[in-house]
């Protein structure tokens, strides 16, 4: 594990984050929800739902105008995230499992899809996270497998590009885009009603 702690600046505030020393101890989803956030084109969050702040303990102002990797395991290989930022870029989704990392240095795992969000000309303006329960068993084989190819000499593995696949082979077939614009939708209609309610 790379104990190295990054600092994260919050283009809003501008406030640094020390991002904490990671532990051993893992949050467990046990309920069904989907967690989401949002990000613009250069991956600062610009919305997260409720249940994603609650699992990584950041606050709602901590968390906006932050760069996504506020929450980056560094048990995450690069690999991971260099094939996801290629295929989101083609405009498909990604879809793979993710170690996060919370305020506190506590972890979680989600199974989680990722996929840009375009303006009416085609254009990518930014890009939609949501993420479920990680199946144990499969979560265990990826753990194993990410840490035998931390090293940078395994930044292009074929393992990480498997995704691509999954999308032209599953996830087409789906419409799972559809199905994860409408829940982010559907979040912010709720939350912007619980705002009103409380103003």
């Amino acid at each position: 594990m790379n104990n190295l702690r990054k600092v994260i600046t919050n283009t809003i505030t501008n406030v640094q984050i020390v991002q904490a020393v990671p532990n051993d101890i893992e949050i467990k989803i046990f309920d069904r929800s989907i967690l989401l956030s949002e990000t613009d084109a250069n991956g600062i969050i610009n919305y997260t739902n409720r249940r994603y702040l609650a699992l990584t303990g950041f606050t709602e102002e901590e968390l906006i105008g932050s760069p996504h990797k506020i929450v980056r395991h560094p048990d995450m290989p690069r690999g991971v995230f260099k094939a996801m930022w290629k295929i989101i870029r083609d405009k498909k989704i990604w879809r793979g499992y993710v170690k996060h990392l919370c305020k506190d240095g506590s972890y979680f795992w989600t199974l989680s899809y990722v996929q840009a969000k375009l303006d009416e000309n085609g254009h990518i303006i930014g890009y939609v996270s949501t993420g479920k329960i990680a199946y144990e068993e499969t979560k265990k084989e990826v753990e194993n497998k990410y840490f035998e190819l931390m090293g940078h000499e395994h930044l292009d593995h074929k393992y990480f590009m498997a995704s691509e696949s999954y999308y032209e082979t599953q996830i087409l077939k789906k419409d799972y885009l559809s199905e994860c614009i409408a829940e982010v939708k559907s979040s912010r209609s709720k939350l912007a009603e619980v705002r009103n309610y409380h103003e």
